[in-house]
């Protein structure tokens, strides 16, 4: 400790102290630009192979969002800025989407009436958003359809249905959305039906049951795929077990690099060439990020841990919550992750039965580099980087899923004889 004496002497030695010279300071080195990136090998590819997405929610969003009008949104302007859509026009172009599946989903709470009925608006509302661009998009039902519309210059809009609950038991209505125009059918969403076990609901018949299987033999002769993003693996199982045609994940990644049920597990993986199927990698962060996976994993656990402490008192919910997120910040998936997915399921099913199905539009987060449908060139190229050649972009990209749409197409064609399955659900104890 100084003495008062010396820390007073010091004060004046301090203050007697010629102040050092003023100095400029050094001019700061301006920050270095980002890398440009260049997309142009992969969009030129993409001029010559039509990329097919599996899986875009943008009809259900028109309905959530924009009144289930088409009209009320101008697809023509780069939303990006604008509204919290993943997809326009101009996004689409960039993206080089060639053709996609419109999914026509509703929720699997509905009522099986009340989900075949909106099933049926959504396939209008799909329609109207077509006719309403008709420079831009033209549906199609087959394979043919969307390479003469890729040549065309357009979009090849197509239709895929998400939840076997939306036929209500019927496959007279199947048949009927067949000739409305769906193409493909996820045999379940997030809850078990009447029919089919899901990946995120307790199992009831351990895969399909009987009914379930007419629906898969049904969905054969009329030539309408078989979607397998959703389902449990033991449905998984029973419908490629049954089908007579290749089958589809519109949807899904690969539960081999993120452990969630709604992934693909490897020994699916590896039954694909045998089956001729295509599964479709999708973005969902929660499904290529094991550390997405984890967080919300415990995120689950922590609201159903608030919600027991706080009965009937949702403000302390909200509020635990909430310092729960701050405490916790989400981890960020990437274009990384999604390679990661695309890799493996090239590397366990092979190149012939790998594919792209983003759900955009879908979801309410979306990995670091990938915001919206511009985004494939993106990816293409860091495949690109990491070894693949032209002629395996060109597989991923739509050749797979077209050879699955034509082997799928003739199946119904060999069956063209057969007359329409009368069969009717009858099981003791189905859930309402």
């Amino acid at each position: 400790m100084m003495t008062a004496a010396f820390t007073a002497l010091a004060g004046v030695a301090s203050a007697q102290e010629a102040p050092p010279p003023t100095q400029e300071p050094a001019a700061e080195a301006p920050a270095p630009a980002p890398p440009v990136e260049d997309f142009s090998r992969a969009r030129r590819l993409l001029e010559r192979t039509p990329l097919i997405d599996g899986h875009n929610d943008l009809p259900w969003a028109l309905r959530q969002k924009h009144g289930n009008d088409p009209y009320a949104v101008d697809l023509t302007t780069d939303l990006d800025a604008s509204t919290d859509l993943h997809t326009d026009i101009p996004r689409l172009r960039a993206g080089g989407i060639g053709g996609q599946f419109w999914s026509v989903y509703v929720p699997a709470a509905l009522t099986p009436t009340e989900a075949a009925r909106e099933t049926f608006e959504q396939i209008d509302t799909v329609k109207r958003m077509v006719a309403a661009y008709p420079d831009v998009f033209e549906l199609a039902t087959t394979a043919e359809d969307i390479e003469r519309i890729h040549r065309s210059g357009k979009i090849a809009s197509l239709m895929g249905m998400e939840g076997g609950y939306s036929i209500d038991d019927s496959l007279g209505l199947l048949r009927e959305f067949y000739d409305a125009g769906a193409r493909y059918m996820t045999l379940t969403h997030s809850k078990t039906t009447t029919w089919a076990d899901s990946a995120t609901d307790a199992p009831k018949w351990g895969g399909l049951n009987p009914f379930g299987e007419q629906v898969v033999r049904e969905m054969n002769r009329l030539g309408m795929m078989v979607d397998l993003s959703h389902v449990s693996e033991e449905t998984m199982l029973d419908a490629m077990r049954v089908s007579d045609a290749p089958v589809i994940f519109s949807h899904s990644s690969a539960r081999g690099v993120t452990d969630h049920p709604r992934n693909v597990p490897d020994a699916v993986l590896r039954m694909m060439p045998e089956d001729g199927g295509v599964v479709m990698v999708t973005f969902v962060p929660g499904f290529i990020s094991e550390e997405v996976r984890a967080w919300s994993a415990a995120q689950a656990a922590e609201d159903a841990r608030l919600k027991s402490l706080n009965p009937g008192n949702p403000t302390a919910v909200t509020e635990g919550m909430a310092a729960w997120t701050a405490a916790h910040p989400i981890p960020h998936a990437g274009v990384a992750d999604v390679v990661a997915h695309i890799q493996h399921v090239r590397e366990v099913a092979g190149i012939d039965h790998v594919g792209l199905g983003g759900d955009f539009d879908g979801v309410t987060a979306l990995p670091d580099g990938v915001d919206g449908v511009d985004a494939y060139p993106r990816i293409l190229t860091a495949l690109m980087e990491a070894g693949w050649s032209e002629a395996d972009i060109r597989k991923l990209v739509g050749e797979n899923i077209l050879r699955v749409m034509r082997a799928v197409e003739a199946t119904a064609a060999r069956k063209a004889d057969e007359r329409p399955s009368l069969a009717v659900l009858a099981v003791e104890g189905a859930p309402e």
